[in-house]
Parts: C-alpha cells; structure tokens; sequence
C-alpha cells in the first residue's frame, strides 16, 4: 500500500482485513510507515452446494461484497484508516484493461479514506487468483466450489 508523502501520527502497526464471500481474513502486522508491504496469500475456499448452473454463481458472487480494511491497532479497539468495497464478481474477475498482462495480476486500485485519515487515498497493489471446479458431493449431486 502506498500513499506518498503521508506520515502516519499514531505509531501503532497496521494490517490489511479482507472479508470475500463470507469469509474473514487478515495479514500479519507491518510497522507505521508508507509503503506498506504485505507480502501474504490469503486463501478463502467456498462450496455452493446447490447451485449447478455457473450463471446462478455469477449472481450469487455479484450479490456478495468483497471488503478490505486498512486498520492501525490504535487502542481500545483499532482505527479503521481505509476502506475498499466492490461486489465480489468485479472483485475476483475484473473487466479486461486494454493494456497488456495476465487477469487479475498487479491490479491497483484506490482505497477510500476514513475521517480519521489525514492524507491521500492509499493505492493498494494486489492480485487475485481464482479457481471455480465443479465436483461430486457424495450423495451424488453435484456442486460448484
């Protein structure tokens, strides 16, 4: 995460909080000073036991919102510095850019500050995976995961 010429007042560490499709995650710490380096996969694994047809998941993963959350440990409960949120289909499966390089790599996006925030909005540098496979449950109905 990068935000140029900002200086964080509060000293605590920050991390970077991720929720996607029900599922919460979070990085390990990093010292108060821009840039950020978060060099950490966050796996999240889900199972859609009844959807069959990849157009039903399309709106299952459209309805869902993917949010992250740049928070400093500021006591008693953490600072939330910077937000991002988008529906998880764009989240994971971005529209093709015209510039050259492989899905879903290096993305940037701006992050959107909080009150609290003195500053720029953060640039977070990121990339996405995904993998969709469809298996057999064991009563013998299948599912995408």
């Amino acid at each position: 995460i990068t935000c140029p010429g900002v200086l964080l007042k509060d000293k605590e560490e920050l991390y970077l909080s991720v929720s996607v499709l029900g599922q919460y995650k979070k990085t390990q710490c990093v010292p108060a000073a821009f840039p950020l380096f978060f060099e950490e996969k966050l796996v999240f694994e889900k199972a859609f036991a009844d959807i069959v047809d990849p157009g039903d998941l399309v709106e299952l993963l459209e309805l869902d919102t993917a949010v992250l959350e740049l928070i400093q440990l500021v006591p008693p409960v953490g600072r939330i510095l910077a937000t991002y949120e988008e529906n998880t289909r764009d989240f994971l499966f971005p529209d093709p850019k015209l510039t050259c390089g492989h899905h879903g790599l290096d993305r940037e996006i701006l992050m959107k500050r909080s009150s609290s925030f003195i500053g720029i909005a953060p640039k977070l540098r990121f990339s996405t995976n995904s993998l969709i496979t469809e298996s057999l449950l064991s009563s013998g109905r299948s599912h995408i995961q």
